[in-house]
């Protein structure tokens, strides 16, 4: 299942689950109320009853002056339920009778326990149900991303042979004419082509990490040496000492070439771009236009040029998430973008 699949999964069975539990607990609550009050009445009930005859064992009776309480009413306190009423043919002396404290709170512990157990039955009943409702709400979603990522794989696919032949055409005119600009512009639409190609793919396919040891300094020379051939116009400078990584080195290139290739791509004429890795951490400095909502950068869609489908930096996120790697990004319009890796997690 995929990331968005779950995440709608959580989000409607939380709403439906939470939604349901607090309504099933505001009846039982008021419910367990009206068993107290129930209880109360009873209990007054047999006091009454035992105030005729005095027979009544589970209550404990006395005789008090009468002008301290008021008769015929039900007094519940720290020392439990009492309850005063009349002695025929006496107007000073009534008669006390007395449910102890543990008595009572026994017979309100039963209701209690009562109710609990409804309440997790209920309860169980209602996970169920939210669980079943969120599948099937999530299903129409599914099928919609089914259907889209088939039709987006048909597409890629069907790129392949105009890219061949674009590739092996400008390789032809290059052995005719020699390099040129036109060429090379030619070369740098194909490959950005190839470029979202590859963001596509990646987006679409759950990769399985599978970590292997290598050189950072390694990785970061090769990405830079396929970029710079690309945008010659801007300067690469690489300042890593050897380290050993333990991660997985395909989901770290894709990284690393969008952050270059974005760099290079939204850079000045004669701009540089510094690779530094300092406190294991490994910051991509450019000198180009900068971002104006660096906040959004790494939202799906998110663009604030005319090129691209704004999945590149999301999809950078996305391998950062799963290699454990923090990624913080600053950047000043007009004066460049800075993206820092924390590698902490995975150098040797």
């Amino acid at each position: 299942m995929k990331r968005v699949e779950v995440e709608a999964l959580v989000k409607s069975f939380s709403l439906f689950f939470i939604s349901m539990a607090i309504l099933v607990s505001t009846i039982f609550y008021m419910d367990y109320k009206k068993e107290v009050q129930t209880l109360n009445e009873t209990i007054f009930s047999q006091m009454r009853i035992c105030s005729f005859d005095l027979k009544c064992d589970e209550y404990g009776i006395d005789f008090v002056p009468s002008d301290k309480h008021e008769l015929y009413k039900l007094y519940l306190g720290s020392k439990g339920a009492t309850a005063y009423f009349s002695i025929p043919n006496s107007t000073k002396n009534s008669i006390k009778i007395h449910l102890s404290k543990n008595d009572y709170s026994m017979k309100l512990s039963q209701i209690r326990d009562k109710i609990i157990l409804n309440l997790l039955v209920v309860m169980i009943s209602v996970f169920i149900l939210s669980l079943l409702f969120s599948f099937y709400a999530l299903s129409p979603l599914r099928k919609s991303l089914y259907i889209t990522e088939e039709f987006i794989k048909d597409i890629l696919h069907d790129f392949n042979t105009p890219l061949s032949t674009l590739r092996l055409n400008t390789s032809m005119l290059k052995r005719e004419y020699g390099r040129n600009g036109k060429i090379d512009r030619m070369e740098n639409s194909v490959q950005n082509i190839l470029d979202l190609q590859s963001n596509l793919r990646s987006y679409l396919h759950n990769h399985v990490v599978q970590n292997e040891e290598f050189d950072l300094k390694s990785l970061l020379e090769n990405r830079v040496s396929v970029v710079e051939k690309l945008f010659n116009h801007v300067a690469f400078n690489i300042e890593v000492i050897p380290a050993k990584l333990y991660t997985n080195r395909d989901m770290l290139s894709r990284i690393v070439d969008n952050l270059l290739t974005n760099a290079a791509k939204y850079n000045k004429i004669n701009g540089h771009v510094e690779i530094v890795l300092k406190d294991n951490i490994l910051y991509i400095k450019d000198s180009g236009k900068g971002i104006e909502n660096p906040a959004r950068v790494f939202e799906r869609f998110y663009k604030e040029q005319e090129r691209g489908i704004g999945i590149g930096l999301h999809i950078v996120k996305k391998f950062c998430d799963e290699l454990g790697i923090n990624i913080v990004v600053e950047s000043q319009l007009n004066i460049g973008t800075t993206f820092s890796l924390d590698l902490k997690k995975l150098l040797k």
